[in-house]
């Protein structure tokens, strides 16, 4: 595992939960608005903390934290990664995983083993448009295996969408909708100009409205049983 980071608090990752986020270090999507670019490569360059220094942290915070958030990067690009979770959960805790989806193989591999209890997928745009919003040639079809998985598991989980007004149209949302027919929960998150791999973005971004981000809402429950603006 190439650990690039780790928050010891958080209120907001895990719903309902207090955890610890672990990012994880390397990415195959360069999606412009990523707030965590020096997450990117696996290049070793960054914090790097080993395993068993997450681990002794975890086992001080037994008690007093719920479950342990996976983040990226994209966690599922580390062979390793069901030995890790392995890991936490024997110290007691919850498992979150945030994912891009582009892995199903390793998604499926943690679904059976039991090693998740709620999933995180990003559902970057409609398939016509991925290519596009990832910033690298992507197989759909993968995508949209992980979709199935997820959402045919006994698991909780949600998916989520950043929104910028300049990417994704209200048609695209229409089509995001058919893709994950059906869905428990599905959230679109407000693009923060805080950080992002596109510096551009920064200062030339465009945000919808909150009144068409609630017109947007509409629209998607026609496909997706809860939808809720972040």
């Amino acid at each position: 595992m190439l650990i690039g980071g780790l928050q010891k608090t958080s209120l907001l990752d895990y719903p309902g939960k207090i955890s610890a986020i672990v990012f994880t270090q390397g990415c195959n999507f360069r999606c412009p608005y990523c707030h965590n670019p020096e997450l990117l490569k696996a290049d070793g360059n960054t914090l790097n903390m080993s395993v068993s220094t997450v681990l002794d942290f975890l086992k001080t915070r037994r008690g007093k934290l719920d479950g342990v958030v996976i983040t990226g990067g994209e966690p599922c690009l580390h062979a390793d990664l069901p030995e890790f979770i392995k890991e936490i959960k024997q110290l007691g805790f919850l498992v979150k995983l945030d994912t891009n989806g582009s892995c199903p193989g390793m998604l499926e591999r943690l679904i059976n083993e039991n090693l998740l209890d709620y999933i995180a997928m990003d559902i970057k745009a409609p398939p016509d448009k991925y290519p596009l919003i990832a910033g690298v040639k992507t197989d759909v079809e993968k995508i949209q295996q992980s979709a199935k998985l997820i959402m045919e598991s006994k698991i909780d989980y949600e998916f989520r969408t950043t929104v910028l007004k300049s990417m994704l149209n209200f048609e695209d949302f229409e089509k995001i909708g058919s893709f994950i027919r059906g869905a428990r929960r599905y959230y679109l998150q407000k693009f923060v100009p805080s950080k992002a791999l596109d510096e551009n973005l920064l200062t030339n971004y465009e945000n919808y409205t909150n009144d068409e981000l609630m017109n947007i809402c509409e629209l998607l429950r026609l496909h997706v049983n809860f939808v809720h603006v972040r």
